[in-house]
This record gives structure tokens, C-alpha cells and sequence, in this order.
């Protein structure tokens, strides 16, 4: 089952505060990441995935960043991980 991109994410850490206002918003990881149109990885990555069969996917984004990432840095299956 196919679980959905979501926006920046909005994740307390163990003090309770956003972890994306702990980041540096100039980093170029995250400037190549805000201007990322993720949801068309969502809706070209769609038809691969059943709607109720089996364990729920891991997000779209999260994949498609980690082999962004990969490529970029050179890593391997790995490192990246």
C-alpha cells in the first residue's frame, strides 16, 4: 500500500520543539528539497503500489530523497541508509 508524501514534516523532538526549526534553511540539502515538486514522484510512483494488499510503503519521498542523496554524495546502498 502506497503511503503518501507528506509536506516538511512537523516532528517534535524529545524537548518538544520542531525539528526543521533546529536546521539550517540554507543548507543546500534543504534548499534542493523545498523546491522538489514531490507530489509528482507520488503520482508517477502510484500505479506500482495496490491500494489495500500488503504492509504499508514507506513514503515516496523518503525514497526518492535517499537516492537523491546517494548520487549526489556518491554513497553507497549503505552509507546513504
Amino acid at each position: 500500500m502506497l503511503t503518501k508524501s507528506s509536506p516538511i514534516s512537523t516532528q517534535l523532538n524529545l524537548f518538544h520543539s520542531e525539528l526543521f526549526s533546529q536546521l539550517d534553511v540554507k543548507d543546500p540539502l534543504i534548499q534542493l528539497a523545498n523546491t522538489i515538486n514531490w507530489t509528482v514522484f507520488d503520482n508517477a510512483f502510484e500505479q506500482h503500489y495496490s491500494q489495500n494488499n500488503g504492509r504499508l510503503s514507506k513514503p515516496i519521498r523518503l525514497m526518492v530523497g535517499l537516492l537523491l542523496l546517494k548520487q549526489l554524495e556518491n554513497l553507497s546502498d549503505e552509507r546513504v541508509v
